[in-house]
């Protein structure tokens, strides 16, 4: 079984990174390298108090609901039109940022022209990080799903309300998979490895277009810890984003390193620092994170209590499936 520790550090892991980044959204990594996030700040890029995360957070809390509550794909796209229009789960009960594709994505949705999974764009060209950036709390569904042909199928459904392209539905694979390693209690060097073999098999069996794997190289054939900050990128594309994430938490060892590391990537600073928030924050526990952070954060009980559900949930369902 996995512990209410593990859940905790996930859903704030990922909710502090974002609010770490929000105040220098698109800053350039030249001024944050003058000017580097050493502490949770507030105002700057939205003039949002400090502690005040994004779509980031918010995304992942709507599908961390629907697993709390029941879980369905049309359900998981429907809090995410809630929160649109509602501003459910939202920080501070406005929505102040959302990204071009997942807007589009989710007027679909609300029309209920089309089923939920392929209300998602399907362009090259839509290939942002609003799909990669919410996954996380899936992986607490997944860990029960033993084929991965079954658990990329989910994973796909999910990513395709709002980013349907083969690139982000494969990123999302990619991070989930070594997320549930690290659940599961791997070293996260050892994950590394072993995610690199596991899904050299698994594309080989799926017989995914080569075009497309090739620009998951540096990942997934090579090591991309040894890569210097020059060649890292921390902007929205979806595979910037992967790389960073991985990239930033294979080279610190410790929850804040990780999550101040990305931040001063530059660029998406808030996504970049959510990604690798969250998957710090499950493998560090939720003790490593800064408690003078956690009680800046808005609405920190409520993730607590949001958490707390999902382990209910999903432990107590594991609990009665081993007796």
């Amino acid at each position: 079984m996995n512990t209410l520790n593990q859940y905790q550090g996930a859903l704030l892991g990922l909710a502090v990174g974002d609010a770490l980044g929000v105040p220098v959204e698109f800053k350039p990594r030249t001024y944050l390298d003058q000017n580097p996030v050493k502490d949770m700040l507030g105002y700057g890029t939205y003039n949002q108090p400090a502690g005040t995360w994004s779509d980031d957070s918010s995304m992942a809390f709507c599908l961390a609901q629907s697993l709390a509550d029941g879980f369905s794909i049309q359900q998981t796209a429907d809090y995410f039109v809630d929160w649109v229009t509602q501003g459910f789960w939202s920080a501070r009960g406005e929505v102040f940022d959302i990204g071009i594709s997942t807007r589009m994505a989710l007027g679909r949705v609300g029309k209920k022209e089309y089923p939920a999974e392929l209300c998602g764009g399907v362009n090259e060209d839509e290939n942002g990080n609003g799909s990669l950036m919410r996954i996380l709390p899936l992986i607490f569904h997944l860990k029960a799903v033993p084929s991965a042909e079954n658990r990329y199928q989910l994973v796909k459904d999910i990513s395709s309300i709002t980013h349907g392209h083969f690139r982000s539905v494969f990123s999302c694979f990619v991070y989930c998979e070594y997320a549930l390693k690290l659940l599961r209690g791997q070293d996260k060097f050892e994950a590394y490895e072993a995610l690199k073999k596991d899904l050299e098999s698994f594309v080989d069996f799926k017989g995914f277009l080569s075009h497309e794997l090739e620009l998951f190289h540096r990942l997934l054939k090579g090591d991309i810890s040894t890569l210097s900050r020059e060649e890292i990128r921390g902007s929205g594309y979806v595979l910037h984003s992967l790389e960073a994430s991985f990239w930033t938490f294979l080279n610190t060892d410790n929850y804040s390193d990780a999550v101040l590391t990305a931040v001063n990537l530059g660029e998406d600073t808030d996504t970049t620092a959510c990604i690798v928030g969250g998957l710090a924050g499950l493998y560090y526990g939720v003790e490593t994170i800064p408690n003078d952070w956690i009680i800046q954060l808005a609405r920190e009980e409520d993730i607590k209590e949001l958490a707390s559900a999902l382990y209910e949930k999903y432990e107590e369902v594991e609990l009665r499936q081993t007796k």
